[in-house]
């Protein structure tokens, strides 16, 4: 009897004992808080356990708790100094706290994490994060503290190396940023030839956006609709068509069309839908259409500011 109640509690705590499955299994559903308290525990015994504290580095990261990721992947690195993947994760904390911080505390840390993201890009001459890490540096600083369009063209071009959807995008993304909109275009168009993902096309979206284009935007939605029929894409035409003021009636009929084939893998909430729907029908000056579906966004969520700010709009019409 005493042998199987012993045997029962040894198997419970060998159960409650923390483990890096379970930490990863945590982070994937976005627990983070729970990821960092099941590594914090496990590391109390197991303190040299690398994978650990790189998970442990990761959940702190998640809730933006930039210094203490900083800790975590710094040990890393001193660590295993010729492993690449741990430079790259330091130099992404110390960039993600310059941007929360003064700018002019953030010019002590750039030069850190420019020297990071370049000893991993010298480690390992395939690894594409790093790169796409440089490429956004670069073409972000400015020039007088290292910012440098040339240097950001030739990180692209090693991704275009790697990968020609990711070199085309870079390109676009360096080209866009440098006001070159005819070469932005070029790449973004390129990557969608060579790609194709609907992360491809809406880069090229989000770039007509920009530009002030919203027909072509309107075309190009169309055109990753007639490859991938996600019901998302409906919303995508819907909001461009509400924010611009242009082709109303395809407009309307696509968010309509989204919130008739709503699910949660969809991700946009129907209230944002009904959002568009009263921006479409205040645009159309029919006020008493435009209230329904502005009241019906605020009673799916009644916490967002902008429905509040809309419904204020339309009343004045």
């Amino acid at each position: 009897m005493y042998r199987v109640l012993f045997f029962l509690l040894l198997s419970s705590i060998g159960y409650a004992q923390p483990s890096l499955e379970e930490a990863e299994k945590l982070l994937e559903n976005k627990a983070y808080k729970s990821a960092q308290q099941e590594m914090e525990t496990f590391l109390d015994r197991n303190p040299e356990d690398l994978k650990a504290i790189e998970l442990l580095g990761d959940a702190y990261g998640h809730q933006k708790k930039w210094d203490a990721a900083i800790a975590q992947y710094e040990k890393l690195k001193l660590k295993e100094p010729q492993n690449a993947n741990y430079h790259y994760k330091y130099g992404g904390a110390l960039g993600m706290k310059a941007l929360s911080i003064s700018k002019i505390k953030a010019l002590g840390i750039i030069g850190d994490v420019k020297e990071a993201f370049l000893k991993a890009a010298e480690l390992d001459p395939k690894h594409i994060d790093t790169r796409w890490a440089l490429v956004e540096l670069y073409v972000s600083l400015p020039g007088i503290i290292g910012g440098s369009t040339s240097k950001a063209l030739k990180y692209a071009s090693e991704l275009e190396a790697l990968s020609k959807v990711d070199g085309y995008l870079a390109k676009g993304y360096v080209y866009e940023y440098d006001d070159e909109p005819e070469l932005a275009e070029k790449y973004y168009k390129l990557a969608i030839k060579v790609g194709g993902s609907v992360t491809c096309y809406e880069k090229l979206t989000q770039f007509f956006e920009e530009q002030n284009e919203p027909d072509k935007a309107i075309k190009n939605i169309e055109e990753a609709y007639s490859h991938h029929q996600r019901n998302a894409l409906h919303y995508q035409i819907g909001k461009v068509s509400a924010d611009y003021n242009v082709q109303l009636d395809k407009g309307e009929k696509c968010l309509k069309a989204y919130v008739s084939h709503h699910s949660a893998i969809d991700g946009v909430p129907k209230a944002w839908a009904y959002y568009r729907l009263a921006q479409i029908y205040k645009h159309k000056k029919n006020k008493l259409v435009a209230l329904k579906w502005i009241d019906k966004a605020i009673s799916g969520l009644p916490n967002i500011e902008v429905f509040k700010e809309e419904k204020e709009r339309i009343i004045q019409m």
